[in-house]
């Protein structure tokens, strides 16, 4: 498996975790994940990776979810999931997946432990 960061150029971090993988001579396989959203099955297996519950994964600030769960708190696990995979602006970013494992890069550095 190739190590893999689901990426949006927008986003300081994003490209903050993106340049640190680079210095570390990784040249991963770019997602963007915006453009290229990954399936309800794609995000289950992220987050089997990351080992967190459904909400580390979930940008719980974006208007979007708000507008579709007036109240989140209330929605279940397989809810989310589907309102990442059809809207993927509620995913937080960045994620880096490899063999070892997945990581959020905030902070950037935190990827480093999967590499």
């Amino acid at each position: 498996m190739p190590v893999t960061i689901w990426h949006n150029p927008r986003c300081s971090k994003s490209r903050q975790t993106l340049k640190l993988l680079e210095e570390q001579g990784v040249d991963p396989y770019i997602r963007l994940y915006l453009k290229d959203a990954p399936s309800a099955d794609e995000i289950r297996a992220a987050l089997k990776q990351l080992g967190q519950p459904v909400r580390a994964l979930l940008r719980s600030k974006e208007r979007a979810l708000r507008e579709r769960f007036p109240d989140p708190d209330a929605a279940s696990d397989e809810q989310l999931i589907d309102a990442m995979a059809e809207e993927p602006i509620l995913i937080e970013r960045p994620l880096v997946l490899t063999e070892k494992g997945a990581a959020l890069g905030r902070p950037p550095e935190q990827v480093l432990s999967v590499l």
